[in-house]
């Protein structure tokens, strides 16, 4: 009855428009904000395309059909459902968008260019491309299966996560108001934080990335004195800090043991360039070749 009432007293321009809402969960969670009253299928656009805020998580939602004419939307919560695609492309006004816990393998969110946060970890993502979302301050993608991630028109961002995921190498040098990074548990190879800003990080998790040596810092010595609190802090044991880990000169520090002395292939201390033994006072020795 309140649907009739509806197209009775709207403009005879707009008369009978529908939304087509196939998702009976989506469409009985319209219905207990009051957006609808029947479920049959349908509500009127009318009734939602001035909707602001949409929470329908945990609601066993396969299909969001329907959502591209909530125009006005600008924070959705649709985490935790069934969704193997979404179509936001029509929500421009969106700033917020949680879809944490879902079955997506693509999520296209070029245009939604005022997006601030975007939560889409635990999800099926093998690409992420936010090169025009510059206005996000905080971006949540691990538990996925990214092989790669640009963020450096991203900013602004200042909570990136990342962990969980296959990536090689990540470049967060001009990420320059970034405080919070999880990269921990990829396959990198290379990681650059020279965005200077290091001295404002408050928690940086790059753990279980075996084949990463050489992270690139601002000031590797302000790295070894700060970076150490294991709980906000966490490296592997063959990380080291560098001020340039592309540069041949070799001016790193290791992590978690202290440089003892430095000898030459006969024994003798030396710090001149060539073939030298670096021991350390745990009684590991790394060889090297320095090159000035």
């Amino acid at each position: 009855m309140k649907k009739l009432l509806l197209l009775l007293i709207i403009p005879f321009f707009s008369f009978g428009q529908l939304t087509m809402i196939p998702d009976s969960n989506f469409e009985q969670r319209l219905i207990s904000f009051g957006y609808d009253d029947i479920l049959d299928g349908t509500v009127l656009t009318a009734a939602i395309d001035t909707v602001t805020q949409l929470g329908i998580s945990y609601y066993g939602i396969s299909d969001l059909t329907g959502i591209e004419d909530f125009t006005d939307l600008t924070e959705l919560f649709c985490a935790y459902n069934g969704l193997s695609s979404l179509d936001v492309s029509q929500n421009t006004a969106l700033t917020y968008l949680h879809l944490t816990g879902n079955q997506l393998t693509n999520l296209d969110v070029s245009q939604n260019t005022s997006l601030t946060q975007l939560w889409c970890d635990e999800n099926q993502l093998t690409s992420l491309d936010i090169n025009q979302n510059t206005a996000l301050t905080y971006l949540s993608s691990s538990w996925n299966q990214l092989t790669s991630l640009d963020v450096i028109q991203n900013t602004d961002l200042t909570y990136l996560y990342c962990g969980w995921n296959q990536l090689t190498n990540l470049d967060v040098s001009q990420n320059t108001n970034l405080t919070d990074l999880r990269c921990n548990d990829n396959q990198l190879t290379s990681l650059d934080i020279r965005n200077g800003n290091n001295t404002n990080m408050e928690s940086i998790q790059a753990g279980n990335n075996v084949n990463l040596t050489c992270i690139s810092v601002d000031d590797f010595q302000f790295s070894i004195s700060n970076w150490t609190n294991p709980f906000w802090f966490g490296f592997d044991s063959q990380d080291y800090f560098s001020n340039n880990c592309g540069a041949l000169a070799i001016e790193e520090l290791t992590i978690n043991k202290e440089l003892h002395k430095i000898i030459d292939i006969l024994g003798r201390e030396t710090s001149n360039k060539g073939f030298q033994l670096h021991i350390y006072d745990d009684g590991t020795v790394d060889k090297k070749y320095l090159i000035k």
